[in-house]
């Protein structure tokens, strides 16, 4: 499994030709961009996670039925001081990385100094965010990489911080109709109070476009949560939308600001200071983004970790939200690259496996309701919303399906009412085998799978003029364990999740986490590579 997770990839800088079987819809046209860690050592130090992997940029350039790969490491600060250094000097999440040690002990006292309000890494690892005109990768810190995502080029480096007072902020932002981006992010600590932002970046105006203005210099603040806790904020990496309400869930798996301010002197990682509270209770939040405030009615649920919402929408007077749960952390524990051996999958057992879950929570409680009855009563889910003596409401979730993650939706029905939901598929092991169609409605499933094959997360790319919601088709990643099969972009088509075409690369390619499909993107790689060049092709 170190060939897959552990070893560093290398780059390809020039686009590549990819061997082509079977037939690529001739309206597919685009690029596939993905993100994910890709070196895990630096001379002779190695990085404790594989989440903490330097950030690895890919794509898929799809023209005309040709497709070409390239690949190109984040010039983030962090990869520049690291490679300079021939070592790691620039600590992330599961690892901490200390001052060389032919330092005198004013230069050690000064970065221990230094660290006691970490400046976070701008190793920009886990997706890519498109903002107007322009695309940036992100990761769960206040840094943002901004790249071109023809050549994958690294531009500039943007700070949170300059525009409002977050420390965090989530790597899946949503998009509205209007082109605005909405997203979230923790303030820790500012003024005497810890809270969870909600902002909007605009849309760009025509004149900001010519000017080349960053829409981020009108990013307004549009609602503030506090924490529960002070000094322990929730950890999150995603929420929810419908077309009028954010859907936020403060969970019990907290970040102990006291720890991570002396972490570094006590000799231990910023993942150390994470604890997963399983007596305690997750808060459901809902704001209405038109009043810009919250719902004042108190929701919870049982602990659980959510990495991943799926969806959510409005509907009879109830918000619906569609989640991927864990009872517990394990799955973070599986991916130290210490656990990432030969044995994996036969070791890497889940002590949670993942369920889809829907929740219903209502906009408008009934006083005259009695206690314990249920303040929902839709049709569509088993889903109830107890009311208890305090006024609290006590949400209980229909349980959909068991063992999907990295779950995409087709976009168009983000905060609507849909029907599918595209994923990988897991069980009692993190490794993904399979890409999975699951059916809301009929609660069924269509599958595809292939011996010794790792999918990424599946994305859906709608045909033009689409009627039915999986009018498109599926793109991934493959990577493959057998060392005479090379990796490769799989295209399925979503309606049948049969395969149209895959188009295979001979390059190291790296087992990713998130990305973006960019249609009828500008630069067109074919122009970098020789024009006398003729697509290579194979039979079905």
């Amino acid at each position: 499994m170190d060939i897959i997770f552990g070893r560093n990839k290398n780059e390809q800088l020039e686009p590549v030709r990819a061997k082509v079987r079977g037939k690529i819809p001739t309206w597919l046209q685009g690029i596939l961009l993905r993100n994910g860690p890709g070196m895990h050592t630096v001379g002779e130090t190695r990085y404790n996670h594989w989440f903490d992997g330097l950030a690895l940029l890919h794509s898929f350039s799809i023209r005309d039925g040709e497709v070409y790969y390239r690949s190109k490491y984040l010039r983030s600060d962090t990869y520049n001081a690291n490679i300079e250094a021939n070592r790691i000097v620039v600590s992330e999440f599961g690892t901490m990385a200390y001052p060389d040690p032919c330092k005198n002990i004013f230069s050690k006292a000064f970065s221990y100094l230094s660290h006691t309000i970490p400046d976070f890494t701008d190793n920009c690892l886990i997706n890519i965010m498109k903002c107007g005109e322009d695309f940036y990768a992100i990761t769960e810190t206040n840094y943002m990489r901004k790249i071109n995502p023809q050549t994958l080029e690294t531009l500039e480096k943007v700070d949170y911080r300059k525009y409002m007072a977050i420390n965090l902020a989530t790597a899946h932002p949503h998009y509205d109709e209007a082109g605005n981006v909405l997203n979230m992010g923790t303030s820790i600590v500012d003024k005497g109070k810890t809270k969870y932002v909600m902002f909007k970046i605009p849309a760009p105006a025509p004149e900001a476009k010519k000017k080349g203005k960053s829409p981020l210099k009108h990013v307004e603040v549009f609602c503030s949560i506090p924490s529960h806790s002070l000094l322990s904020p929730s950890y999150y990496h995603s929420f929810g939308i419908t077309e009028n309400y954010v859907v936020f869930l403060e969970q019990p798996f907290k970040l102990d600001i006291l720890k991570l301010a002396t972490a570094y002197m006590r000799g231990v990682t910023w993942a150390s200071c994470l604890t997963f509270h399983r007596e305690d209770k997750t808060y459901i939040h809902i704001v209405d983004q038109r009043t810009r405030k919250p719902v004042p009615i108190k929701f919870y649920t049982d602990p659980m970790l959510v990495f991943h919402h799926v969806n959510a929408y409005e509907e009879d007077g109830c918000i619906v939200f569609d989640i991927v749960a864990y009872e517990d952390n394990s799955i973070y524990q599986l991916f130290y690259l210490a656990n990432l051996n030969q044995d994996f999958q036969e070791n890497s057992t889940l002590t949670s496996v993942p369920t889809l879950r829907r929740f219903a929570v209502p906009l408008h409680v009934d006083k005259n309701a009695e206690v314990g009855s249920s303040l929902v009563k839709l049709p569509s889910t088993t889903a109830t919303a107890l009311k208890e003596k305090d006024d609290q409401v006590y949400c209980q979730p229909e349980l959909l399906f068991t063992g999907l993650e990295l779950p995409r939706i087709n976009y168009a029905r983000n905060g609507k009412q849909y029907r599918y939901i595209f994923a990988a598929e897991v069980q009692w092991s993190p490794v993904p085998t399979k890409i999975i169609k699951y059916d809301l409605l009929t609660k069924s499933s269509l599958r595809w799978e292939e011996e010794g094959c790792w999918p990424a997360e599946p994305v859906f790319v709608p045909m033009p003029g689409a009627k039915d919601e999986d009018d498109g088709v599926l793109l991934s990643a493959i990577v493959s364990t057998h060392p005479q099969k090379p990796p490769f972009l799989l295209i399925l088509d979503a309606k049948s999740m049969t395969e149209l075409a895959r188009a295979s690369v001979d390059v190291e390619m790296n087992l990713d986490l998130h990305g973006i499909f960019i249609p009828d993107a500008d630069g067109d790689m074919r122009k970098e590579a020789s024009s006398e060049e003729q697509p290579d092709r194979a039979s079905d």
